[in-house]
């Protein structure tokens, strides 16, 4: 069945972790579109300088999550650090909640499900360095390669990519949660 994938994500963001999910939705099949606040095209953070550039295929203003059945959250440092403050896509990542759409979330990218308040009681995983941020929003929080908690998944680095594919894709087949 043709399925259709938001990708949240805006400069800065972490490009294996949004290039590897989009090829692997896409070897399934699936569509994907890269949303974001600003139209053009959004520039990638590879490791440690600045990477490609990634086309924008629709605004936070032109989608809704309605349109879609799953979304993913790239992270990156400066990525998850601009979404989370920005109320449009706060809203957009609630949606999906709201509407038990299943939502896969790596390294940086579970700040945005903190500041969306979504994590309260939800097992999860982020890279170390914000698991801290994470248990204080209310979440319990394991240091594991990828943990499912009800359609959220979650992961820790680059290098759980192949299990977070993985997952995504079985969360994403299962549908509402």
């Amino acid at each position: 069945m043709s399925k259709k994938i938001a990708i949240l994500a805006t400069h800065g963001f972490e490009e294996s972790e949004l290039q590897s999910p989009k090829e692997h939705l896409e070897q399934q099949g699936w569509t994907t579109h890269i949303i974001s606040p600003e139209p053009g095209a959004i520039k990638a953070w590879a490791e440690k300088d600045w990477g490609k550039d990634y086309p924008v295929d629709k605004t936070l203003d032109e989608a809704a999550a309605s349109d879609y059945d799953a979304l993913v959250l790239p992270g990156g440092v400066i990525n998850p650090d601009q979404l989370r403050t920005n109320d449009k896509a706060l809203s957009f990542v609630k949606d999906f909640f709201v509407q038990s759409k299943p939502v896969a979330a790596i390294c940086h990218g579970p700040q945005i499900l903190i500041n969306a308040e979504v994590v309260n009681g939800r097992n999860m995983t982020s890279v170390n360095s914000i698991s801290k941020d994470l248990i204080n929003a209310g979440a319990h929080w394991e240091d594991q390669e990828v943990i499912v908690d009800q359609g959220l998944v979650t992961s820790r680095t680059p290098k759980d990519l192949p299990a977070f594919n993985a997952k995504m894709v079985e969360e994403i087949n299962e549908g509402k949660h």
